[in-house]
């Protein structure tokens, strides 16, 4: 297995985007910069990057080996424009793409950003976290791709690719890491992976390949530790936020002639982790004259009211969850929540939380892609993909993230996945063009719900108040794009994609007598609705359309300019929303599409010494019903609401001095979304912020390579800032996380076969906000989580 040697090639790889082929010819000495081609699939085949007229960033996993990206959550500390959110304190993770997002945390729900794993759509939104091993390359596409990925790629897609079988060799590698974190306790972690290619033939190659992470906890539990109320079940007050995450493939390559080549892949992984790692915070509501819930602010230490009225009062708190205020007044302890609690050391890794379990929480998935591809001509290509993909899961959150048993909140899933693509791809002297068909079919059966457990305070406890959903989609959609170079510098791009997607939706809200803090939805559940006591269903058919148009001028072979228009476009779907609470009325629970129209222009840039490179997009998105996720209490729905973006993206590389590689890429927004209510039907309503959706991101980095002690050294480091989001749509005060830097170094030295790095992650320790819920009129607090400290780690890689 060839290693990079070249600190150019890599930096390269991070900064304009490039897959594993292309650096592979720029694997070279320190002064050959940036001479060999660098090569992306974004429009389904194989061009230069900046022949391109797409926002992309791409890395290569020589590249993301070196920035330690172990999953899927970590592309986006290296993508400026693209953040992450979700729930269960970063276990369950989506993209946010230039502020195009979706929270929910019912699995129901398809992201406005598609995922692909080997041209393979990952339906489910729990599907996006996961472990990255043997990885090609990861390509990130900005802005709407409805015509060549049309399936929920609104705002943009992140596509994984794995490595394939080659019948060239026998090759492979063993890659261990182990880490210590600068923490309460001192936390360990460890990560290995191994890959083995072995060709049987000059027709016939196998390729497997295996990960397996383990890390303890980062959260210490000091429970029982102002504890109130019973214990949930044995093993409460566990340690939080340990992974152990086991993964493999296994991929054949089948070669029969030199015109037809088939590759079959089959993939499985679990996870074992703990309880959701979040922390508390205490807050406060405050009210207007009219008893309307405006704003949540941090509670002051000497707080001692439950909520804020307009006159100053005390209104109450909301603790039995039936969205009348009252319940009780005042707080025990000033400054800390509903019952007394207060965090022990804040954003630290200190807590103390009664329903916390070890191997609380898992997730299972498992896949099978068979793709297909056929030379008919010299000019004429046909590609299958067939994709399956299986999904499990059962994750606990405690809701107060504290020491009383009150409740806490579970999302289950047993989906599965099926989807076919057929497309051609064909060339002529001024024309590419591919045309095809798509189908998907979802069958999602999800559980959400509160948990009561055992020696809650909650009268009636131990039970479930849950919702049991199913929903089945089957999605047929054709396609087309032409472009067609109809002057020597002028190229014109056309495309689009026609959908029909169909629905059947079932949902009902439940009570379940469940003793055992590990299970959910035991027994026969007592139906209370959520139409008038009875379920939900519902059965609808919608046809989408989307759409591009673009113009590319290049008036040299250094410099490329366009300017798009993009249509994407998102199905509508239904609601699952918890019992208790503000009242959602059935009208409420089916919402409509969302279509982003987005025009885009920019510039790429290759000086011409070849050591440089300048890209830069501009753009502006008109968002007509944009699916918004919208929390109270303890419970959200999407709603439909307008929203607008504009925003500039620019990077730049540049290798002033042999050996020295230095780049910069910074992105920059406005979103607003339009008329929010404050709850749903409420009097109230504001433009907002979207959730998850920082302003401003820049990511730095600077790398130095030399000869040393026989072999190759390199050092470096990286930075990225993120500017402050919020975590909730209302944008209330108390909902937003602070901006962060957040600084690596590494030392590496290469030496074939063997490659050694010294790294530290977190330089600074920095506390960096990962995920958030707003409950201050439940427990008179939010949940929040945090991204690791401060970590040091030492790597061994054996390639062979």
């Amino acid at each position: 297995m060839r290693t990079y040697t070249s600190i150019a090639a890599l930096v390269v790889a991070t900064l304009c985007g490039v897959s594993q082929p292309a650096l592979a010819q720029e694997a070279q000495a320190d002064s050959g910069g940036l001479g060999g081609e660098i090569v992306v699939t974004a429009q389904k085949r194989e061009q230069k990057l900046q022949d391109v007229g797409i926002a992309i960033t791409a890395y290569s996993g020589e590249q993301l080996r070196t920035l330690n990206v172990t999953d899927s959550r970590d592309l986006a500390a290296f993508s400026p424009g693209v953040h992450t959110g979700g729930n269960i304190a970063g276990q369950n993770t989506q993209f946010t793409i230039r502020g195009v997002t979706q929270n929910d945390f019912n699995d129901i729900v398809e992201a406005p950003n598609a995922v692909y794993l080997d041209e393979g759509y990952i339906a489910i939104a729990q599907g996006q976290t996961f472990a990255t091993f043997d990885i090609d390359r990861v390509e990130v596409l900005k802005g709407p791709q409805g015509t060549l990925f049309g399936r929920n790629a609104t705002g943009g897609l992140v596509h994984f690719v794995s490595t394939k079988p080659s019948l060239t060799e026998t090759t492979g590698y063993v890659d261990v890491k182990g880490g210590i974190y600068d923490s309460v306790g001192s936390p360990m972690m460890f990560h290995g992976e191994a890959a083995l290619n072995v060709p049987l033939s000059t027709t016939l190659a196998v390729r497997g390949a295996v990960m397996w992470n383990k890390s303890d906890a980062l959260l210490r539990n000091r429970y029982p530790s102002g504890a109130v109320g019973g214990s949930p079940g044995a093993g409460a007050g566990a340690n939080l936020g340990d992974d152990d995450t086991l993964a493999g493939r296994l991929t054949v390559l089948f070669e029969p002639t030199d015109t037809a080549r088939f590759t079959l892949s089959g993939n499985a992984a679990r996870s074992r982790m703990s309880t959701a790692p979040y922390q508390s915070k205490s807050t406060i509501g405050v009210f207007n004259a009219d008893g309307e819930l405006i704003d949540v602010r941090n509670a002051a230490a000497d707080e001692t009211r439950a909520t804020i009225g307009a006159n100053g009062q005390d209104m109450g708190s909301d603790t039995d969850n039936n969205g009348v205020f009252g319940d009780s007044y005042g707080r025990p302890v000033a400054g800390g929540d509903f019952f007394g609690y207060i965090d022990p050391d804040g954003k630290d890794f200190a807590t103390s939380s009664d329903f916390a379990f070890k191997d609380h929480n898992h997730v299972k998935t498992q896949g099978l892609n068979l793709t297909a591809e056929f030379d008919l001509s010299d000019a004429v290509s046909l590609t299958s993909v067939s994709d399956y993909k299986h999904f499990e899961k059962l994750l606990f959150v405690d809701v107060d993230a504290g020491p009383r048993n009150q409740a806490a909140n579970y999302a289950g899933v047993n989906a599965n996945t099926y989807s076919q693509e057929l497309r051609l791809n064909g060339s002529t002297d001024s024309l590419n063009w591919v045309a095809g068909g798509f189908y998907l079919h979802i069958d999602n059966h999800s559980l959400n719900g509160l948990k009561f457990p055992v020696g809650s305070v909650v009268p009636g406890a131990p039970m479930d108040l849950g919702v049991d959903a199913r929903l089945k989609t089957d999605s047929y959609s054709a396609f087309g794009q032409v472009e067609w170079k109809f002057a020597p510098k002028l190229t014109m791009i056309l495309g689009g994609r026609v959908i029909r997607e169909q629905k059947d939706y079932a949902f009902f809200q439940g009570i379940w007598s469940t003793p055992d803090s590990r299970k959910v939805h035991t027994g026969t559940p007592i139906v209370i609705g959520p139409d008038n006591g009875a379920p939900y269903t519902d059965k609808r058919g919608q046809t989408l359309w989307a759409g591009k148009a673009q113009i590319e001028y290049r008036p040299d072979s250094d410099l490329m300019l366009y300017f798009g228009v993009n249509r994407g476009v998102k199905a509508g779907s239904y609601n699952a929303q918890l019992a208790g609470g503000l009242a959602v009325p059935t009208s409420a629970i089916p919402y409509k599409g969302e279509t982003l129209t987005s025009y885009e222009g920019g510039f790429k840039y290759t000086f011409p010494d070849g050591r440089s490179r300048f890209n830069v997009s501009a753009y502006y998105y008109d968002y007509k019903d944009y699916q918004a996720f919208l929390f109270t209490g303890v419970s959200g729905v999407v709603i439909n609401a307008d929203a607008r973006t504009y925003g500039i993206e620019a990077e730049v590389f540049t290798q002033p001095l042999d050996g020295l590689d230095t780049g910069l890429s910074v992105s920059w927004f406005d979103a607003k979304v339009k008329d929010v209510p404050l709850r749903v039907d409420g009097p109230i309503v504001r433009d907002v912020e979207p959730v998850y959706a920082p302003h401003l991101q820049a990511t730095g980095i600077i790398r130095y390579g030399f000869d040393a002690l026989g072999g190759r050294m390199s050092v470096g480091g990286d930075a990225q800032y993120t500017s402050s989001f919020y975590y909730n749509l209302r944008n209330f005060s108390a909902d937003k996380f602070g901006g962060y830097v957040m600084v690596n170094a590494s030392v590496n030295w290469k030496l074939d076969p063997w490659d050694i790095t010294f790294a530290v992650r977190n330089l600074t320790d920095a506390r960096a906000g990962v995920q958030g819920f707003d409950l201050a009129t439940f427990c008179g607090c939010n949940e929040v989580s945090y991204k690791p400290p401060r970590m040091f780690q030492i790597g061994a890689r054996y390639s062979f």
